[in-house]
């Protein structure tokens, strides 16, 4: 048993993330002030022309503003992977719609368009792409898919940050809206929180109404503009999903490091695809040339024949003092989304396969030399 244990993942924040923090709390706006604005300013420059960013309290929230804003609804079909978090299928359910589950590219594990083409029906509004690890999904093929088919597309880019795939950054793409994660352990963080980016300005301007309840003008116009503070109008049944200006300040000071943060999560994913070569695991590829991966996870498959299943090696990691994690288990093994929407193993022959060999090992910006040598010498140990 090793003498600590080294965490799966950290958040990378320092002395300057706290001090913007404490100097937004000594400002006196806690909620959605100046700093927002400047949060959505800069990550909104970083998509390319035309993009609006709307800073939100959660990816989730994101995503379900998308899908209200583009009229998905009850009798509406969306199609989303089964390699998801829940969060990417239970907002379809929230809005009176029904997700449609598709299975995994076998190399990726992001969306099979192949599949999704089965699946569309008349009912079919739209798709919910996820990129996987920070593996972007194709942008052309996704595009043409939406177009022939007449969809909406919503990318889920809670990994993507800073992803690119064909020369173009995943937000700066044609997709209807994109939305990013800031959660703990993204490649950058907020603690909570998330960013919804489009270029329709009609949807931009309906998702910063209803992030807070619908008051037809934001916290902070409320207290510099020349109308009086207390008249509001409610204009649509809204919700409170609005990100703080305190976390806000995290994220600027995240910006400025974040071209740092994402050369280490290179640097120690090329140091484990170079360490685990002659190992019994398939290693996760890289982009292609030219293209961005994010890096925020790194997923090895374990061989069929390797000396410990799935299980075991994580148990054997964890007792060394290395903690795994799995990313994911796909929706239609769980409970809820199996029963509901009577789904079997069968009917996602790539992820069920897949599921009983994946290991997500330790990756994030913040481990030292000896961190990533110390994953590398168990895993070595482990598995020799």
């Amino acid at each position: 048993m090793a003498d600590h244990t080294l965490p799966f993942a950290l958040p990378d924040i320092g002395e300057e993330e706290i001090q913007a923090v404490s100097d937004a709390l000594r400002s006196g706006w806690l909620s959605s002030g100046p700093r927002v604005e400047e949060f959505e300013r800069r990550f909104a420059a970083l998509c390319g022309d035309g993009a609006q960013a709307v800073a939100l309290n959660s990816a989730t929230a994101g995503l379900h503003l998308a899908l209200e804003a583009a009229g998905i609804g009850p009798g509406a079909e969306v199609l989303v992977p089964t390699w998801t978090f829940t969060a990417t299928a239970e907002i379809v359910v929230h809005l009176g719609a029904r997700p449609v589950f598709v299975d995994s590219d076998p190399v990726t594990l992001n969306i099979d368009l192949a599949d999704a083409e089965r699946k569309v029906t008349e009912r079919t509004r739209a798709v919910l792409p996820v990129h996987f690890a920070g593996r972007a999904v194709s942008p052309s093929r996704l595009h043409e898919f939406a177009v022939r088919h007449h969809l909406h597309v919503v990318e889920d880019a809670a990994h993507a940050f800073p992803s690119a795939s064909e020369g173009v950054p995943v937000g700066a793409g044609h997709s209807t809206a994109t939305v990013f994660s800031f959660y703990a352990t993204k490649t950058i963080t907020t603690g909570e929180g998330g960013m919804l980016v489009t270029r329709d300005l009609d949807l931009a301007k309906h998702v910063r109404m209803t992030r807070l309840h619908g008051i037809d003008r934001n916290a902070f116009d409320r207290y510099r503009s020349d109308r009086p503070a207390w008249r509001y109008n409610i204009a649509a049944a809204g919700y409170k999903y609005n990100l703080t200006d305190t976390a806000a300040a995290m994220g600027l000071v995240q910006l400025d490091r974040a071209e740092k943060m994402h050369l280490r999560r290179e640097q120690i994913a090329e140091r484990y695809r170079t360490a685990f070569t002659d190992l019994p695991l398939d290693l996760p590829e890289e982009a292609p040339a030219g293209d961005i991966h994010s890096w925020h996870l790194f997923v090895v498959r374990l061989w069929d024949d390797a000396e410990l299943g799935r299980n075991e090696f994580i148990a054997e990691m964890s007792r060394r003092g290395v903690c795994c994690s799995v990313h994911f288990i796909p929706l239609h093994m769980h409970s809820y989304w199996r029963e509901q929407y009577d789904l079997r193993d069968e009917m996602f022959p790539v992820a069920s396969s897949v599921f009983e060999r994946v290991v997500s090992i330790p990756l994030y910006s913040g481990m030292t030399d000896e961190d990533v040598d110390r994953v590398i010498e168990t895993v070595r140990d482990v598995l020799r």
